[in-house]
């Protein structure tokens, strides 16, 4: 259960952080208004950024064989 919730509080941060975007997009924001969205884009960057960094580590975690990386092709497409 909490795979899904780091899952979702990714994509919930994305989400917001493509919102946030949209807005300064706009130009339809006060100064202060856009400062406080670019602060709060900057803090979900870097929730973004922190929870592909540990996802990352977690494959090199399941990869690792004898104490070296196993490379492993990625296969895109789904078995059938």
């Amino acid at each position: 259960m909490a795979r899904k919730k780091a899952s979702l509080d990714f994509e919930q941060s994305l989400a917001d952080l493509q919102a946030l975007v949209e807005r300064l997009e706009n130009g339809e924001l006060s100064l202060e208004e856009s400062l406080a969205a670019f602060e709060q884009g900057i803090a979900l960057t870097r929730d973004c950024q922190g929870a592909l960094a540990q996802a990352e580590q977690k494959v090199q975690i399941l990869l690792e064989r004898d104490g070296e990386l196993a490379a492993q092709p990625f296969d895109a497409e789904p078995e059938a």
